[in-house]
């Protein structure tokens, strides 16, 4: 065994150094490509974190008839704290609304209004930001009720565009995974082609497939894994150099769950590609 490993490094790092520069660019390539899968994943991470506290911000609010009875505001009020959608409510009174009035109207319009023209209301959480629409048309036909507003549009046009963004995020990681593959099966493949002879001979004298197999499935791995360590530098360097706005900015953990998916996916790729790319040279 001892005799073996010690072959299979040997063998590795001639074989390295022997097409250094279809190394470097396959090193360069698995860099550069698993740097851009990290940053797609920590963007996709950024953007599902930002739509959770977008929805968890969402408010439905139930305005009151300024004329309406306690007892249909009561009802209102218990209807709303019974309602399996609805996650929690704060009433707003008529001087609460009044004096939001009076910050967003100009002074033109809000002079004509006085406490008692103004509608109180109820401020709804919805559990699932998509129930809004549904607690809108429940409660907007209930008694002493003036209307229910919802940004039933705004949280349809979030919703698509997130999903839009995590698409684009996931293929892209998928193309560039598969050119960073493609570049490593292709380096290997050339290094066995150019040794096949050798290989034939092994093969001749009685060597079994994994003898042959372990020294380019080693390179494939250590050219991976120097790709891979490069990308999470670089995807480190991202997080901490390049602001983000706050509901977009992902924690540490977060970032280090990343860097261990790019490290996992580097050596994979340079190890799968390089048992691929030397099963056709085995069959002698």
């Amino acid at each position: 065994m001892n005799v073996y490993i010690r072959y299979a490094f040997k063998e590795t790092f001639a074989n390295l150094w022997r097409n250094r520069m279809m190394t470097i660019a396959a090193v360069l390539t698995v860099a550069v490509s698993l740097s851009l899968v990290g940053s797609a994943l920590l963007l996709k991470q950024s953007a599902a974190q930002a739509s959770a506290q977008w929805q968890a911000g969402t408010r439905v609010t139930v305005w009151m008839q300024p004329k309406s009875s306690g007892g249909e505001i009561a009802s209102v009020q218990s209807a709303l704290a019974l309602s399996p959608i609805v996650k929690s409510c704060v009433f707003l009174t008529k001087q609460q609304n009044y004096l939001e009035a009076k910050k967003l109207l100009p002074a033109t319009e809000f002079s004509v209004l006085s406490p008692a023209d103004m509608p109180s209301g109820f401020q709804c959480v919805p559990v699932v930001p998509s129930d809004a629409a549904t607690i809108e048309s429940t409660f907007r036909s209930q008694p002493g009720v003036y209307s229910v507003t919802a940004p039933d549009q705004q949280i349809r046009q979030m919703e698509h565009a997130i999903r839009i963004i995590q698409i684009v995020f996931l293929a892209l990681a998928a193309v560039l995974l598969l050119s960073a593959s493609v570049l490593i099966l292709n380096t290997i493949r050339m290094a066995i082609f150019a040794r096949r002879r050798e290989v034939s001979v092994m093969k001749l004298v009685g060597a079994t497939n994994w003898f042959i197999r372990g020294p380019y499935i080693t390179e494939g791995f250590i050219q991976g894994l120097i790709g891979s360590l490069f990308a999470i530098g670089a995807v480190t360097a991202l997080h901490v150099w390049y602001p983000l706005h706050n509901e977009f900015t992902l924690t540490s953990s977060a970032v280090w769950g990343t860097d261990l998916v790019v490290l996992a996916l580097g050596v994979s790729i340079g190890s799968i590609g390089s048992a691929i790319a030397i099963r056709r040279f085995l069959d002698v």
